[in-house]
Order: structure tokens, then sequence, then C-alpha cells
């Protein structure tokens, strides 16, 4: 059984009040939907669908390399 990973995901809210996001290290890993709540939710399942691509082959899993910070400008 491989090691879990802690990945970090950006969530972005759109014009129309829904949300989306993404997650830097999982190129093309991304999903929508109406509500924090339920970002959250489907960003599970957006990851291990995307993980298991991997599982499937064998092969190793993404390494984790983004990191989260702020930056205040004026």
């Amino acid at each position: 059984m491989s090691q879990a990973k802690s990945f970090v995901y950006v969530i972005e809210g759109a014009d129309d009040g829904s949300y989306w996001a993404y997650l830097p290290d999982l190129p093309g890993c991304t999903t929508c939907a109406d509500s924090i709540d339920e970002i959250e939710g489907k960003l599970h399942e957006a990851v291990d669908l995307y993980l298991s691509y991997y599982r499937d082959r064998g092969l190793p899993t993404p390494t984790p390399k983004a990191r989260v910070g702020t930056l205040t400008a004026a």
C-alpha cells in the first residue's frame, strides 16, 4: 500500500457564484461546484480518479512540490 501524500489545492470563485478548484501538482486535475462544501468533497473524488491512473499501471504517484503562502502588496 502506498503512503498518503498531501497535495495543495486552490479554490477560486467564478463570476456566476460557482467555484472551481485545481491542484498545482496534478496537472489537469480540476473540479467545479456550486458551493465550497461541495467542491471539497468533489476534490477527493477528482484526486482519487487522477491517482488511480498511476496506481493501475504500477507507476509512482506524483510527489507534492507546491507550497502555500500569502503575499501582501500595496
